[in-house]
């Protein structure tokens, strides 16, 4: 898409990407230019805080997806079984099986982690209280550390299919977590 049409969403997700490939230190303007299609002057008009408000958006845009697809199911539905469930597939498509890191964790192993630390923080904790909620809605016992479990099961898993170079592993522990969450549930 040429840089004229190109809309502020897409921008933001074109500059995640660049993020995701390189790490928030490691991605120059050059390269951000190269995956938007803008120019530094396009890129610091829509972008007058440089790098660090590009990372600030796209954090944004990340929360706001999780907020919708996520978080706002499992705080909000009657069938917390349904909620988990769907919360599951949410991220098993947003992570692609296993394929894309978690940019949000990536933030938060980063030299930026200070710089970005109470949004990544409130990525993690939101997505912790949200499931903690269903889970305690459904009857689960220890809902909060099953929470945390998941949460950091899915965090690990993506860390380790990369590692590995094999998304089956990311298959396998979301498989393994759905059926102990589904479990838990009275």
């Amino acid at each position: 898409m040429p840089a004229a049409l190109l809309s502020r969403e897409d921008a933001i997700a074109r500059i995640a990407e660049v993020f995701r490939e390189h790490g928030f230190a490691g991605a120059s303007l050059s390269a951000i230019t190269e995956a938007t299609g803008l120019g530094k002057g396009s890129l610091y008009n829509h972008f007058p805080g440089g790098k660090d408000q590009m990372g600030e958006e796209v954090l944004a845009h990340i929360d706001g997806w999780f907020e919708t697809q996520v978080y706002a199911p499992l705080r909000d539905s009657d069938d917390p079984r349904a909620a988990i469930t769907a919360m599951f597939d949410a991220v098993d498509a947003y992570f692609r099986s296993g394929r894309r890191i978690c940019l949000v964790g990536a933030f938060a192993l980063d030299v930026t982690r200070d710089r970005f630390a109470s949004r990544v923080q409130d990525y993690f904790l939101r997505w912790i209280e949200a499931l903690a909620a269903a889970l305690h809605k459904g009857g689960a016992a220890d809902a909060r550390v099953l929470a945390e479990t998941a949460v950091a099961g899915i965090q690990g898993a993506l860390i380790l299919s990369r590692a590995l170079n094999d998304p089956a592993v990311f298959t396998r522990q979301i498989q393994e977590m759905r059926a102990r969450l589904k479990a838990a549930l009275a």
